[in-house]
Formats: C-alpha cells, structure tokens, sequence
C-alpha cells in the first residue's frame, strides 16, 4: 500500500513538472495532480487492457505505434473528467503521455534503488 501511495505521489509530481513545462497543459494544484495521477493510474490499469485488445488487429498493423494513440485518448479521457487539469489537444495529450511514462519510470528507478 505504502508502495502504491509513493507511486501515486510520484507520478502527481511528474504531472505538475509536465504541466508546468509542456505549453497546452494545465494542472491547477497539487491536489489535482495526484487526482490526475490516480485517475490516469486507474484507467492506464483498467481500461487500457481493454482497449489494446479490442484494437490488437489495428496496433499490430502499426507495429505498435496505436498504442500511444490509445495512451493519447484516455489522457484526453482523464481530461474531460478532471477539474483543474486541462490538455488542449490530441497531439499535446499524446506528447503529455509520452513525458508522462519517461518521467514515472525516471522517478520510479530511483525509488527501486532506495
């Protein structure tokens, strides 16, 4: 659990660092950027799954790359859900998703070594 709450408040702190330097991005505080992070955790975990076998035939087709479309549209997805956090577009949710993921790993090797 402690683990899972360290991750959680992680991945709010790349939001904020990614919101802050990636124009198109606003988080409005650091409350909504672990709500960010829980919600984007929830729907990477839950429905992601989902969403990648339903495509399978179209992302094997592109060898992969539909994947960061499917990435792209739940941040677009988290978006409309959240207040306080806004993403002005499909090419700035995909790019916000792309920093996202080399941020949290970035930071979560870091952890792995403590």
């Amino acid at each position: 659990l402690m683990n899972y709450i360290l991750k959680i408040l992680l991945s709010a702190v790349a939001v904020l660092v990614i919101g802050y330097i990636l124009p198109g991005v606003q988080v409005d505080s650091y409350v909504t950027a672990i709500i960010v992070a829980f919600v984007v955790g929830l729907l990477f975990s839950i429905l992601k799954p989902i969403l990648v076998i339903l495509t399978l035939p179209v992302t094997i087709l592109t060898l992969g790359l539909f994947l960061f479309v499917i990435n792209a549209a739940l941040i677009l997805l988290a978006n409309s859900w959240i207040d306080g956090f806004s993403v002005s577009g499909f090419w700035t949710a995909l790019l916000f998703s792309i920093l996202l993921s080399v941020f949290e790993s970035v930071l979560y090797k870091i952890i792995e070594k403590n």
